[in-house]
């Protein structure tokens, strides 16, 4: 092997070799593929119906709001793709690379101490410098993500504090990670010859487990608060089922991701005999205990199923098979050249631009990363159905896609490059999920419905959000089950509010006697009176707002306000 290997080698070491033109090409080729692929994409997000099978399950407006968000993603995806394009042509064209190359060498020479100075320290010094590049460089798509196009659409938690914040920590982790990890990584290849990727793939796992064991210890709790799951009928059905699949579960987490972001997840990580499960709180607040419990059985059954430890040893092989490739290039002075590189072949230099050679079977590996994916998908929805959760999981999977405002369809070739995940309606489908009906994202909203069942207020509370809309220009009261069950007004009397709620039940009931007073009478909701207006103005400033909407919703759900529009 080490023979072919080197004759590889000798082969592709060509003097004069276009490689700048080659990597420029692929990088190119790369970047059309990506943006064609986008288009097709966009094209999609421009539907505006929901597939046949979502029909039942969304709303036209959760559905239009998906489709927004999808394409304002997409919209946002390309220029910033073209943007790292940009860079990467400069990177090259005007020999970046060697400049800061020269820079750290510079550096070395100023400031460490001649016993350390050499390859590895300026190697060091190079990467944190290349990392600083590209922070500033992708700090303005960063901001833009986070505060104006997650903001617009909801999902933004992040405080400017908390987002500076954030970059600090992340740097000094950095700052502590990168040195030992980049010095072990080019000694191994001093060392060892040759053979340095035998060495590399065993320093690499035990990289992995070291990172496994430190992440929840030292890395998490920097950026997330874990809690512990209280006490609870959820906790108990976790653990049962843990128990009953023979999980090795440690401890049960709840992660504060609302801090953050609204989006909801949950996950498993930790050594093979000792796992830990973490929950969002928005996963929490959202998803009933059957639900959550449901979604583990999927997370649990990639676990038994072997798909943990499958990824694990696929991960292991195409690293040393990158390894392998890499020890053909180390040594190629043709290549060094034709990046402005003559006088020295630094190790890192050589592995980014034989990162760069590889790219196009970067595309290859992860199509077929994401074939895999998906085939280990739809295995663990059928795992938990076989458990008896395939409606639960169905309603979660529902929930989460409207909650998150996940992409509803995809183009197929889009799907295939980019998504590791099936499709909602692909899962639907597997599942052989019948639909039921809308599925209710809320706890709170899933509450308002049981009441307005019990009370035989079905109509009024499948009517009543329009009424709580920010997007209403004003309220107009129409009719109140309430009329059914009180007596008829006195003939002559006037009703204030609406036309068939009479005066008794006006003044009998607080909610609409407060609705009264703030809305004023029908007659004059359109009038000139300043203090009319005003209390109208009052009373719908509360409804545009979320805590306003949050306390008209929970007297809704306790009937102590009956209307409808």
């Amino acid at each position: 092997m080490l023979d072919f290997l080197k004759r590889l080698a000798a082969a592709l070491d060509r003097p004069l070799f276009p490689w700048k033109k080659l990597v420029l090409g692929f990088s190119i080729g790369q970047f059309a593929l990506e943006t064609f692929l986008s288009l097709r994409q966009h094209s999609v997000l421009k539907h505006t119906k929901p597939p046949k099978v979502l029909a039942h399950e969304v709303t036209q407006e959760v559905y239009d709001k998906s489709q927004a968000y999808g394409r304002a993603k997409s919209t946002f995806g390309m220029i910033n793709n073209l943007w790292g394009q940009i860079q990467n042509i400069a990177f090259i064209q005007y020999d970046v690379l060697p400049k800061l190359w020269d820079f750290s060498s510079l550096f070395v020479a100023a400031f460490v101490p001649a016993r350390f100075a050499g390859e590895i320290s300026q190697s060091i010094v190079f990467v944190i410098g290349f990392i600083v590049i590209q922070q500033v460089l992708g700090l303005p798509s960063r901001i833009y993500s986070t505060f104006v196009l997650e903001e617009k659409f909801g999902f933004n938690k992040q405080t400017p504090k908390l987002f500076v914040t954030d970059i600090i920590k992340t740097n000094l982790l950095t700052v502590a990670f990168v040195p030992p990890i980049l010095a072990g990584f080019l000694a191994i290849i001093q060392k060892t010859g040759d053979k340095f990727f035998f060495y590399l793939s065993l320093f690499t796992a035990g990289l992995q487990v070291f990172m496994i064991t430190v992440y929840p210890i030292v890395i998490l709790p920097m950026f997330n608060k874990l809690s512990p799951l209280e006490e609870g009928e959820l906790k108990n059905e976790v653990e049962g089922l843990s128990k009953k699949l023979g999980f090795p579960l440690h401890e049960l987490f709840v992660i504060d991701g609302s801090k953050r972001s609204a989006h909801s997840n949950a996950y498993f990580y930790g050594l093979p005999w000792k796992k830990h499960i973490v929950l969002y709180d928005t996963l929490l607040e959202k998803s009933t205990n059957s639900e959550v419990v449901a979604v583990l059985a999927h997370e649990l059954g990639h676990y038994k199923l072997g798909h943990t430890m499958s990824s694990a040893i696929i991960g292991q092989v195409h690293l040393f098979c990158i390894y392998t490739l890499f020890s053909v290039f180390v040594h190629n002075t043709s290549l060094f050249n034709a990046f402005g590189f003559y006088a020295q072949k630094p190790i890192i230099i050589a592995f980014l631009l034989f990162s760069d050679v590889l790219s196009p079977t970067d595309a290859i590996m992860k199509l077929y990363m994401n074939i895999m994916s998906r085939k280990f998908e739809y295995q663990a929805d059928a795992f938990a159905a076989d458990l008896g959760f395939s409606n639960e999981l169905a309603q979660s999977l529902i929930k989460l896609q409207i909650q998150n405002l996940s992409t509803m369809e995809a183009d197929w070739m889009y799907s295939s490059y980019h998504y590791s995940h099936p499709i909602l309606s692909e899962r639907l489908a597997a599942l052989n999920w019948q639909p039921t009906g809308k599925v209710l994202v809320d706890k709170e909203e899933k509450k308002d419905l049981d009441t307005a069942t019990t009370t035989g207020r079905d109509e009024l509370n499948r009517r009543a959000f329009s009424v709580l809309s920010p997007l209403r220009p004003g309220l107009q009261i129409r009719s109140s089950p309430i009329a059914a069950f009180s007596p008829k007004p006195a003939a002559g009397a006037t009703t204030a509010v609406a036309d068939v709620v009479p005066t008794e039940a006006i003044s009998a009931s607080p909610a609409l006697a407060m609705m009264q007073i703030r809305c004023g009478p029908r007659n004059t909701l359109n009038s000139n009176s300043r203090l009319k207006r005003k209390r109208r103005l009052g009373f719908l400033a509360r409804k545009r707002s979320q805590t306003g909407r949050k306390i008209l919703e929970r007297r809704l759900a306790k009937g102590r306000m009956r209307l409808t529009n």
